[in-house]
């Protein structure tokens, strides 16, 4: 059992982690809680009732007795990809779910706060405080995907509406040099074997876990990130119409997608504009560039006579530069660490059954819920991407 100081302190991130939540959603209009652009985005509504879905159904329905759901249409509305879990609505449909409205939505939330808040008065088990642990980062998760998802919506608005005018989230970071200011630093690792994936007693999701030697020949990695500057040298040296750069795949994807800069960015009267979450901007050259899928972020590489790190090598090169502007394409496909198993129940459908076609991102992005990432952290996303604060950094 935890100890009462233990059990304060879960009950604090649980109610941080919720609040913060719905603070994102503050600027928003009853309007904007609604549409899905695409399958692969959520409206902020889902992401408000998701989240808060796996509280009930992971945590309360099982280990409060006489615990009554909320509504009994929300498991299947609300479930995202848990099969063992039950049936649940079509992805690409949940924009059009009008209904339930988004103030019962919020009165869901409150709801199942309430019962969390009761059941994290007493003393719970290891148990129950890890999947509560896991609800936490599992919402982290989707505060980004809120922000991502959006930002998606709102780009397609031809009138680029602002959510915040303090919510740039692409322009350069203060605290940041200019990228254009000095030439590129390399950092040295040296040929080695390294261990890799998480080792502490913090909290890690399953795919981190298995620790193990890796192999590496020496190389050298960039201390910063390809910055937008460098990437308009590319795309005006006509690196999106040279296939010599481009993997086959990712040569046809940007042929049917007619597919020519970053995602966001468009070009107006002879200058580079993105739209942010602060409005349509024009591109700041010195900051970090940003919506770039794997495909492009391999071809820009190749342009440089250069490559992506793998996984591994970022892992062992992390604690060498600042990371945390931009989640980080690497070359290393999303598969099991040597000695991984899939955990029984619902819990082993968070990462497992998605290792195959998708490629690793390493570090944080400026979206990223505060606390959340680590160095053996393993974002995955498939190759075609653009929509999350993605970006470049060089090995050679």
């Amino acid at each position: 059992m935890l100890s009462t100081q233990q059990i304060a302190k879960l009950r604090n991130q649980y109610q941080q982690t919720r609040q913060y939540t719905e603070s994102l959603c503050a600027p928003l209009h009853i309007e904007d809680y609604i549409p899905q652009a695409v399958d692969f985005t959520s409206p902020p509504k889902w992401h408000l009732a998701h989240t808060t879905w796996f509280f009930e159904e992971m945590i309360l329905s099982k280990n409060v007795t006489d615990y009554a759901v909320f509504d009994a249409h929300f498991g299947f509305l609300f479930n995202s990809y848990y099969q063992t879990v039950g049936e649940k609505a079509v992805r690409a449909q949940r924009g059009v779910m009008t209904r339930p409205t988004v103030e019962q939505v919020y009165q869901y939330r409150h709801y199942v706060d309430a019962h969390m808040q009761r059941l994290l008065k007493d003393d719970i088990s290891d148990e129950i405080k890890d999947l509560i642990t896991l609800g936490i980062n599992h919402e982290q998760q989707h505060q980004e995907l809120l922000l991502t998802d959006l930002k998606y919506t709102f780009s397609l608005n031809p009138i680029h509406p602002v959510y915040h005018p303090d919510f740039d989230l692409v322009g350069q970071l203060s605290t940041v040099e200019p990228q254009s200011k000095y030439q590129q630093a390399w950092i040295n690792i040296e040929e080695n074997v390294y261990e890799i994936g998480h080792n502490e007693e913090s909290f890690c999701f399953d795919n981190e876990r298995c620790r193990h030697k890796m192999y590496l020949q020496s190389f050298q990695i960039a201390t910063s990130l390809v910055s937008n500057a460098e990437y308009i040298e590319f795309i005006e040296a006509g690196g999106y119409q040279t296939f010599s750069y481009w993997l086959d795949d990712g040569w046809a994807w940007l042929n049917n997608n007619q597919i020519s800069s970053p995602l966001y960015w468009q070009k107006i009267d002879g200058q580079w504009f993105y739209y942010t979450l602060a409005g349509l901007k024009l591109v700041d050259k010195d900051a970090s560039v940003s919506h770039v899928s794997y495909y492009e972020a391999n071809a820009f590489a190749s342009w440089k006579n250069m490559r992506l790190a793998t996984e591994f090598e970022w892992e062992v090169a992390a604690n060498h530069f600042d990371w945390g502007q931009r989640w980080e394409w690497t070359g290393s496909a999303y598969l099991p660490y040597p000695g991984f198993g899939v955990s029984e129940g619902a819990v082993g459908e968070y990462n497992g059954k998605f290792m195959v076609n998708q490629m690793v991102l390493r570090g944080a992005s400026v979206a990223t819920s505060k606390n959340h990432s680590r160095s053996s952290y393993r974002n995955f996303f498939q190759p075609q991407c653009q929509w999350q604060f993605s970006g470049i950094r060089l090995v050679k």
